[in-house]
């Protein structure tokens, strides 16, 4: 009777495996924190930001958001190009109320949810404007692209 070759656990093919397996699914966890962080996402229901003389509430399924401040100049020329694709949500840092227009949204808010903003979507320069896309009812848009500086002349 002869009986089969017993292997070793801790033959190559073993310890081989098992590192082969943990690198996958570092792999894995790696790629699905690279995916997610990327863009991130704001919850206007948490969010509170202000347009001249109500809360704002968003209805449109895309926005572009354009971070800048009006102490920095005239925005208006600018954001003519931007306004042409999509509805502008203008966030203003300097927290000036103005009045929106049909494609330009102005918005402010308190000092706090402005460096939350700002942390959060990691603005360095200012203007800058990135786009957000709807996700689901409850006021939740995730960033749809990347961050741009917009030229002001």
């Amino acid at each position: 009777m002869q009986t089969g070759r017993r292997r070793s656990p801790f033959s190559f093919s073993y310890v081989f495996a098992s590192f082969f397996g943990a690198a996958m699914i570092a792999a894995a966890f790696g790629y699905y924190n690279y995916k997610y962080s990327q863009y991130k996402f704001i919850n206007f229901k948490e969010t509170i930001l202000y347009t001249k003389s109500d809360l704002f509430t968003p209805k449109e399924a895309r926005y572009i958001v354009v971070v800048y401040s009006s102490h920095m100049g005239d925005i208006d020329k600018a954001l003519e190009p931007l306004a042409a694709k999509h509805r502008v949500l203008a966030v203003d840092l300097y927290q000036k109320r103005r009045e929106s227009t049909p494609k330009v949204v102005y918005l402010t808010a308190g000092t706090n949810t402005l460096l939350k903003i700002i942390h959060r979507f990691h603005i360095r320069e200012v203007p800058s404007y990135f786009m957000i896309e709807k996700q689901n009812e409850n006021g939740l848009y995730k960033q749809a692209s990347k961050i741009y500086l917009l030229e002001v002349k």
